[in-house]
């Protein structure tokens, strides 16, 4: 297994509904993907199966250097192994500084017993200042996170989700609602963390996509469409049809 996430012929039905068909997908431990598609392809539902929300019908999802079988462990398991998903909204505590939405992460990412004694020592309050400088969010630790722009609490969710310690970021929608100048701060931090991190991008943004200038997977109808760079998966007459010509 060369890949740090490994999906191979994974199919979910709903309803007699088949979200997924036969979808495989891999992605190394330092690599950014962008997986686009039409509403209704099956993108949710691949994460979901990835983060254990969802069980697949069949297929398997192998996991890291050990190939762990991912669909035997629950969600805070695969959590818990370095599978780290972020969603479209961000969910970030309003009332709170930046910097104790950050210590609330490092604290979560412990085992139950260990939070109920856990205090945070000097290394922890460094590593939430770095956390801070690296979604650049470094100016605003003791800014409440309701003040933030939508952008901001973007990368501070981002930030939040780096105190987990993941090794796969799976990250929906980042650039809806951003500025151009977020967008832009946002497509240099996702690039950043794909030299050290394998990152997945859900985006329906063409123009962000093209940005992040890495391979793209299209999805359509819960199977893999078309795979390779955007100029190349954008100029596939079935991607024309299904995605783009709509």
């Amino acid at each position: 297994m060369s890949g740090l996430l490994e999906v191979s012929g994974i199919s979910v039905t709903f309803d007699g509904f088949r979200a997924i068909n036969n979808l495989s997908f891999s992605i190394g431990a330092a690599e950014l993907r962008a997986v686009i598609g039409p509403n209704g392809a099956g993108k949710t539902t691949f994460m979901d199966i990835v983060t254990g929300k969802t069980r697949p019908d069949e297929g398997r999802v192998l996991w890291g250097e050990r190939s762990i079988d991912l669909l035997r462990l629950d969600e805070a398991q695969i959590a818990r192994a370095g599978v780290g998903r972020k969603f479209q909204r961000p969910t970030v505590f309003e009332d709170q500084t930046v910097a104790e939405n950050l210590m609330m992460a490092l604290k979560a990412h412990r085992s139950p017993w260990r939070v109920l004694l856990w205090k945070p020592a000097a290394a922890d309050h460094a590593r939430v200042e770095a956390l801070a400088v690296q979604v650049g969010l470094g100016d605003s630790l003791s800014r409440k996170s309701g003040e933030l722009s939508h952008g901001q609490k973007q990368w501070l969710e981002i930030g939040m989700l780096l105190a987990q310690e993941p090794r796969l970021l799976l990250v929906d929608e980042p650039a809806a609602g951003m500025t151009l100048a977020e967008r832009e701060q946002t497509t240099t931090l996702l690039v950043e963390l794909a030299k050290t991190h394998a990152v997945v991008v859900v985006e329906h943004d063409m123009d962000f996509v093209r940005r992040l200038n890495c391979k793209v997977t299209v999805l359509h109808e819960g199977s893999v469409l078309a795979e390779g760079s955007l100029d190349h998966v954008t100029a596939n007459q079935q991607v024309i049809e299904v995605y783009l010509g709509r």
